[in-house]
């Protein structure tokens, strides 16, 4: 079986919106597109590497999907796994994706999500697609958070852990702090909350 892996760049307060550039998403007027270009050094960019030259297929939302299908393919050499990974897209609007090779999911998505992770292949990275994320956080199909954590607060946005997130435990298996302050942490899923007292 197939892990469902959420790779994110988050700000303190939890928004991962437009972390790339400025025009990347400015919906709801956000004003902070670009914010993680400060914070960029060599750790983080080795460990970001490795993440992108890993097997993988991607399960992405259609905005996201929208925001990389014209510009991947004019940066294959950044990231080349990216074009050459099975795209797997939410929407119940899109009725093709030009980005080869790609698969919409429409209708009973939760369901298709279930089997395609069920089926054999690389490990499904699911980037951006905020409001995705919370349909996958609330039917508890994620496996696995890599976050990278900055140390800023944007205040508004769209936020990682919105209306989706449920009650669930994680265990740490990795993590490094980069020079620049950015916390890279490997968070995957340990089962039911705990409780205890002092």
């Amino acid at each position: 079986m197939r892990k469902i892996i959420v790779l994110e760049h988050v700000s303190l307060d939890g928004v991962i919106q437009a972390p790339g550039g400025p025009d990347e998403d400015n919906s709801g007027g956000f004003a902070y597109g670009g914010w993680v270009a400060p914070y960029s050094d060599e750790i983080l960019g080795t460990l970001l590497s490795r993440q992108m030259n890993m097997p993988f297929d991607l399960l992405l939302g259609r905005k996201t999907y929208e925001i990389w299908a014209p510009y991947w393919p004019k940066h294959a050499d950044v990231w080349p796994g990216v074009n050459k990974a099975t795209k797997y897209v939410t929407s119940n609007t899109l009725t093709s994706g030009e980005w080869k090779p790609s698969v919409l999911l429409s209708e009973d998505i939760v369901e298709k999500i279930t089997r395609v992770k069920q089926q054999q292949g690389p490990d499904l990275h699911v980037w951006g697609s905020s409001d995705l994320i919370q349909t996958l956080m609330k039917y508890d199909l994620i496996d696995v958070f890599w976050l990278m954590i900055y140390p800023v607060t944007l205040g508004s946005g769209k936020r990682l852990f919105a209306g989706g997130t449920i009650p669930a435990a994680f265990k740490v298996t990795e993590s490094t702090v980069t020079p620049n302050g950015v916390i890279v942490v490997n968070y995957e899923r340990a089962g039911e909350i705990e409780t205890g007292s002092f």
